[in-house]
């Protein structure tokens, strides 16, 4: 089941960020705490893990 991403704002200044690495493929399974993927902004990079 495909579940939507919505990224936390970095801070009132920052306007974009960038996927840098995808660490899951389409159909890979995923727990609660995987990172999923890496991003950056103008400020720092981050990793997105799964919520559930």
């Amino acid at each position: 089941m495909a579940y939507p991403i919505i990224l936390p704002r970095q801070g009132q200044s920052v306007e974009s960020c960038i996927i840098t690495e995808w660490h899951k493929k389409v159909g890979d399974p995923v727990q609660a705490g995987d990172v999923l993927f890496s991003y950056e902004t103008d400020k720092a990079s981050f990793e997105e893990t799964a919520k559930e």
